[in-house]
């Protein structure tokens, strides 16, 4: 009876505490996490990209005995057991390990997204001025352009010659590679600068990269500059100019994933959004053992410009993947597809903003995520009044949290930041209009959108043991 219990007694039984993940590691643990943040970091750095990340991910994918959407389609048929990746135009992949219940019983699955923040080249990029070669920019996603420059960058991408060669381009991280770089303003000349707003300081069409400043040796001609870059692309890779404007190629902050702090508990890395969720649902996918429902990662494009065009999560790629293995199944109603959504539960795998103690006005400490508290679970994204938000339903919320329990996982609740700050939004909304339960979980991380983001290896864990643990059930 509640009425016998003391104070202390009293207060642990009705009060929730969320606690420390360090605290509540077993004895071993400790290196568990540490080598699991060592296999992240090779992530991030093999995967910069939403393309070479896709590409990472089929390979350790076939290491784990996956095969392709092509080959069960040739085959003709599938069975519990069968592990299948499919490959959406080179940046976008979902893996199936399939269940003893049929599809349309309902599926678990964790999605995530690929790409992050960075700056594009335009279709026209390179030019010359002042006696520097340059290359316009388009950023992408929700980025602070003061950020992005003064700092080493890299150039990645893919480009198509007239003959229909593919050159895939990496130019500034391997350790004697050149890398880019966008200028400031020196601030004995930067009066006007500084009393712009934060946001106006630095303009999008200011987000110039310097690639070159040698002149080709030649005075007959004009933009001697340009011309000799283009004539060490040329040289180097067969390309021309007309090459570029048909290209995909990104900007992104140079370097590998790092350790901070002296006790290494964090890491600084390009792309935590949404890289962080996603390898710990690839990791979470390869070790779970659930031999009913069928297991799903889904890791997606374009979530940071709205998850449009047909590699984001509003495409119909993903929904018709699932509807020609319910044709191999024998289930060839549009009822069966709409059965296997509806029956699914989901957790959208996106960050959340942890609290930061340099700027702790902008959260709701009650309410807010902390670093190295675990996994967070978020029931509602959206702006201000829950615009654009999925809103959980307390009863799938109850069935996550029961898993998490049974699997001691370090979990916590938190919001974005304060109601009137702002907002941000998931692939959640997409899976749950077409009928399937879902809330965002994911990891807690300061500086997001940042070129480099922060995110704590506890977290990060825990991220990848409560995936493990919803797939699991």
């Amino acid at each position: 009876m509640l009425e016998e219990l003391k104070g202390k007694e009293l207060q642990k039984k009705l009060t929730k505490k969320f606690n420390n993940a360090w605290e509540q590691l077993k004895d071993g643990d400790l290196n568990k996490v540490m080598d699991f943040a060592e296999g992240y970091k090779e992530f991030l750095d093999k995967g910069k990209t939403e393309r070479e990340s896709t590409d990472e991910i089929v390979k350790q994918a076939l290491a784990n005995g996956y095969i392709s959407f092509e080959e069960i389609m040739a085959r003709g048929q599938i069975k519990s057991g069968d592990k299948i990746y499919a490959v959406n135009r080179g940046k976008g992949v979902v893996l199936f390990s399939i269940g003893t219940k049929s599809l349309d019983k309902g599926m678990r699955i964790v999605g995530s997204h690929l790409d992050a923040p960075r700056l594009d080249l335009k279709a026209n990029p390179l030019y010359e001025d002042g006696g520097i070669g340059m290359l316009k920019t388009h950023y992408y996603g929700g980025v602070k352009k003061y950020q992005w420059v003064a700092i080493p960058l890299a150039l990645h991408g893919v480009l198509f010659k007239k003959n229909g060669e593919k050159v895939n381009l990496v130019i500034g991280e391997d350790e004697k590679d050149p890398v880019l770089y966008i200028t400031d303003l020196l601030p004995h000349l930067a009066k006007d600068q500084m009393e712009k707003k934060m946001g106006e300081g630095i303009t999008g069409e200011g987000l110039n990269v310097i690639i070159g400043s040698i002149p080709y040796k030649d005075d007959e001609i004009e933009e001697k500059v340009k011309l000799n870059i283009l004539s060490i692309f040329n040289e180097r890779y067969g390309i021309e100019e007309e090459d570029f404007t048909i290209a995909e190629i990104e900007i992104v902050p140079a370097g590998k994933a790092r350790d901070v702090g002296i006790d290494r508990s964090l890491i600084s890395a390009h792309g935590h959004d949404d890289r962080v969720c996603s390898y710990s649902a690839l990791k979470a996918v390869f070790d779970a053992k659930n031999s009913e429902e069928t297991i799903v990662g889904l890791f997606v494009d374009k979530e940071e410009v709205g998850s449009m065009g047909n590699t984001g999560m509003e495409s119909t790629f993903f929904e018709n993947v699932v509807a020609e293995l319910l044709n191999l199944q024998g289930k060839t109603s549009y009822l069966d597809l709409k059965r296997a959504f509806s029956n699914s539960k989901v957790l959208s795998g996106d960050v959340t903003a942890g609290f930061d103690p340099n700027f702790p006005d902008v959260h709701d400490k009650r309410n807010g995520a902390f670093i190295g508290k675990g996994v967070t679970i978020s029931k509602y994204t959206g702006s201000r009044g829950k615009s654009g938000s999925n809103d959980a339903n307390a009863e799938f919320l109850v069935h996550v949290r029961e898993v998490f329990n049974k699997h001691d996982v370090t979990w916590q609740v938190g919001e974005l930041g304060k109601v009137d700050q702002g907002g941000g939004g998931t692939i959640a909304y997409i899976l749950a209009n077409k009928g399937a339960e879902v809330v965002d979980c994911g990891t807690p991380m300061l500086s997001m959108h940042a070129p480099v983001e922060l995110v704590s290896k506890i977290d990060l864990y825990e991220t990848y043991r409560a995936y493990k643990a919803f797939y699991q059930g």
